[in-house]
């Protein structure tokens, strides 16, 4: 009796343990295997068009032609097949300003990022490896920064030194340097303490051959991951400069310039708002997605869940 009685309870205890087997492994399986398929295809796609504007814009996204203003998308009523998506309210073609409306903004961004990326990136290493009293005075700058809201540094940085394309990448690198630095300074201090630092600095490597050879490739991970997960909130950052009235100046095409220019027109002319809107919102998601999706991927405590 004694024995049937520890055969059912092993058998109980078997049971109750494979179900936890079954469930985790199909998800590590989708959550750390799985391509972005969608995202990327969303982002090459995009990233085509800016490169190539010239060859696939139907027409000059400046050109004025008043006799066709305000001309619905092809599939709507009073449409036709010479503007696809319709023209604004200066009979600007809509598909055309929205082809090179993607280089500008895939084109401010990533040079944003970029400059954001290296010069955040550089002071959070200086300031995690040395620490101290340097490490103090440089963070309390980065809190300076964080402290004002970014929109607001952002306008009043334009009208000062007036809206250009250049002057727009320095104001969005001057409000998103500091959210790297902060990142990359924590990742300095943890990477700091490791051994193979420690011996390298024993060894009598200097601190600038230690920053470069010992933590910079292990914050590079981190740098990447941040650098797709911010990218869709600095394109959305441009557009709402864009919007503002604080970004590029006119007739250069921008999405956010695109956006604003309909906001007049919303009952008569709703595609004119409408098409940028769609595309700021997609990429974001993609970068969003793509993003998430590579955090997962870099992070090994994320894979034992």
């Amino acid at each position: 009796m004694n024995r049937l009685f520890g055969l059912f309870r092993q058998n109980y205890a078997a049971e109750a343990q494979a179900p936890a087997t079954v469930i985790l492994a199909p998800r590590n399986r989708f959550r750390f295997h799985f391509t972005p398929t969608v995202p990327l295809i969303i982002i090459g796609a995009l990233s085509f068009t800016a490169i190539f504007a010239n060859f696939l814009a139907p027409y000059d996204p400046t050109e004025i032609n008043l006799r066709d203003s305000m001309t619905p998308p092809a599939w709507a009523e009073g449409g036709t097949n010479e503007h696809w998506l319709g023209t604004d309210f200066l009979g600007r073609d809509q598909l055309s300003r929205l082809i090179f409306g993607a280089r500008v903004s895939l084109s401010i961004s990533a040079l944003a990022m970029v400059f954001s990326i290296t010069f955040g990136a550089f002071v959070g290493l200086v300031s995690g490896y040395f620490a101290g009293k340097f490490d103090s005075l440089l963070m309390r700058l980065v809190d300076i920064n964080l402290a004002f809201p970014g929109i607001l540094i952002a306008i009043v940085l334009a009208v000062i030194y007036g809206p250009s394309f250049r002057n727009v990448i320095l104001i969005i690198t001057f409000v998103y340097w500091a959210r790297v630095a902060r990142i990359v300074r924590g990742e300095a201090l943890a990477l700091r303490s490791q051994d193979y630092v420690t011996l390298a600095r024993l060894a009598g490597a200097s601190g600038a051959r230690i920053m470069w050879k010992h933590i910079l490739p292990g914050v590079i991970p981190v740098i990447l991951v941040l650098a797709t997960l911010e990218l869709g909130s600095v394109i959305l950052f441009e557009a709402s400069l864009s919007f503002l009235g604080v970004g590029l100046p006119p007739p250069r095409p921008s999405w956010g310039v695109m956006v604003s220019d309909g906001r007049g027109q919303l009952t008569t002319g709703w595609w004119i708002s409408l098409f940028p809107g769609l595309a700021i919102l997609i990429l974001v998601l993609a970068f969003n997605q793509f993003g998430d999706w590579l955090r997962d991927r870099s992070d090994p405590r994320l894979q034992q869940l």
